[in-house]
């Protein structure tokens, strides 16, 4: 297999099927140190009392802070051509009941 040449300075990035089905998540948790961001992606399902870390991220400070900054920019980019995205500002609780009817057996 011939390797193919790439400019200085670019990256070949190679992402597999099975991580390019991605995994959902609905929550995501915080958390830092004087070294490292953590992230934890959640799945809450209604009705389960009880949910799993589906995928967790570790980062620099500073690539906490790139990543920051094209989120910011690829929300604005997402706004400008779907509208502002509605965020309930007023409720700061996770909705743990996601406005559904109860499931019953």
């Amino acid at each position: 297999m011939e390797e193919q040449q790439h400019p200085e300075g670019q990256l070949n990035i190679e992402l597999s099927e099975e991580v390019a089905e991605g995994i959902y998540s609905n929550l995501a948790i915080i958390t830092h140190s004087n070294s490292e961001f953590v992230v934890d992606f959640i799945k809450v399902m209604p009705g389960v009392p009880k949910a799993r870390v589906k995928s967790r991220i570790v980062l620099t400070p500073q690539h906490a802070k790139r990543l920051l900054t094209a989120l910011k920019e690829n929300v604005a980019k997402f706004e400008s051509v779907h509208g502002p995205i509605k965020v309930d500002n007023g409720n700061t609780a996770f909705p743990m009941n996601f406005g559904g009817p109860t499931a019953q057996a």
